[in-house]
């Protein structure tokens, strides 16, 4: 994904839309292809495809390619399957699959979460990297909600385990999910700004039983700050509730907000 620019303009990250951030019951309902085109037209660079909004699987993915390359538009697919599984074992099926729809799609990024990993599949690193070695798609390593693969210390683990083994990871850096995990964002930031190739930009509010996201102005955390501490060239995506009778338009003005946050404060 290359950053995007206007003539004269200063240029930016490449802003992404994730298909999630319009609700799961209208995009089962309408299909993901819908919000491609709307993503489209509200001038996002791209659009993030999330696996578990899928109608008709494999199916689904052939027409959305289409749709994607139709537009113009960079691609990310997010898998909501787990690399290890419930065991601890590495589970080839789901990232196979991920590599392939995500190849399918023209997507540059595979985005999924270590789910189980723990210290007895180390040894299945080295199998990870065969896998992906030589492929156009780029797997990177998101922060999840959960304490084995949303914590700081768990992601530290794995991350030190992958670099042994010769495995090269990127992260997709969360910035919400980590309250869920009961972590501080600024602190994940500083520990893993380097290894940082993209971005969910979703800002957070705390009800009494549990965290929720909102848009980035409403944030009760200080946003601003945690993407100072990350690299400012690599693309972000919008991550949070987009509601309104006008979708287009509502998505148009997350997408110019977030711009206008990079060219005017160097987020």
């Amino acid at each position: 994904m290359h950053a995007a620019a206007d003539a004269g303009a200063v240029r930016t990250a490449p802003i992404l839309v994730s298909l999630s951030s319009f609700g799961s019951t209208d995009v089962l309902r309408d299909g993901q292809a819908r919000f491609v085109a709307l993503c489209r037209a509200a001038g996002a660079d791209g659009v993030e495809i999330r696996g578990e909004l899928l109608r008709d699987g494999d199916v689904e993915i052939d027409e959305l390619a289409q749709v994607v390359r139709a537009a113009g538009l960079a691609c990310v697919y997010s898998s909501p399957e787990l690399l290890w599984d419930a065991q601890g074992a590495p589970d080839w099926k789901v990232l196979d699959q991920g590599l392939a729809r995500a190849e399918t799609l023209g997507a540059t990024v595979l985005k999924m979460s270590i789910g189980r990993y723990g210290a007895a599949a180390r040894g299945s690193l080295s199998a990870v990297r065969e896998r992906i070695q030589g492929l156009p798609v780029r797997l990177l390593i998101e922060n999840d909600q959960t304490a084995s693969g949303g914590t700081v210390a768990a992601l530290v683990r794995f991350f030190a385990d992958a670099d042994r083994d010769g495995l090269d990871l990127g992260m997709t850096f969360d910035m919400g999910n980590w309250h869920w995990a009961g972590e501080c964002p600024q602190e994940a930031a500083r520990t893993f700004a380097s290894r940082v190739r993209y971005v969910h930009c979703k800002g957070v509010q705390r009800q009494p039983a549990r965290w929720v996201a909102v848009p980035l102005a409403d944030s009760s955390a200080p946003w601003r700050s945690i993407l100072r501490s990350l690299p400012g060239d690599v693309p972000r995506a919008i991550e949070y509730p987009l509601v309104g009778e006008d979708l287009t338009e509502v998505a148009r003005k997350a997408v110019e907000a977030l711009r206008t946050e990079q060219t005017e404060t160097g987020l």
